[in-house]
């Protein structure tokens, strides 16, 4: 019978040093979740297509279901709880205000894909909202609302869909 040898893995978690004990095969999707008890990060379809796990690794992006908890040793997570600092920030703000989500399942993925393109570009146009949150899946909006939302908390104009065009 062979042995599981569990790894002590170092990681700092919305800002806070962490350390937590981890199997080779854990994934950080259910060490966050489950011995870490961040409940943002949610479960959807465990094969990285739909968005709903993600989480900023050093500040990038990631499908939390297809990261082995061992790889985020010596690295920074950051959840949607994380990027709060002095409250919501200013996409969360625009997102409540314009009722972009309907059951808010998708939105701390969202919010984190774009948290991560303001960080890269701070006055993105539609289209790189669109690009930057494509690989989140919502069943709930057209994703206008969204689009709208980001553009708006960074003073970047509005979407088509806004001006009335059709898009």
């Amino acid at each position: 019978m062979r042995t599981v040898t569990r790894h002590q893995i170092q990681t700092v978690v919305n800002g806070e040093p962490t350390s937590v004990e981890v199997e080779p095969n854990d994934v950080l999707l259910d060490v966050l979740r489950t011995a870490l008890g961040v409940k943002s990060p949610k479960i959807g379809c465990e094969r990285g297509d739909c968005g709903s796990c993600t989480v900023l690794l050093d500040g990038r992006t990631v499908r939390s279901c297809l990261v082995l908890a061992v790889e985020a040793d010596a690295h920074e997570i950051t959840t949607v709880e994380g990027i709060e600092h002095d409250g919501l920030t200013a996409v969360q703000e625009m997102l409540i205000e314009q009722s972009s989500f309907q059951c808010g399942f998708c939105a701390p993925g969202i919010v984190l894909a774009a948290a991560e393109l303001i960080e890269l570009v701070p006055r993105p146009t539609a289209d790189e909202v669109r690009e930057a949150i494509a690989g989140n899946l919502c069943r709930c909006t057209g994703y206008e609302s969204i689009v709208d939302a980001v553009l708006a908390a960074t003073g970047s104009g509005t979407s088509a869909t806004s001006r009335g065009a059709s898009s």
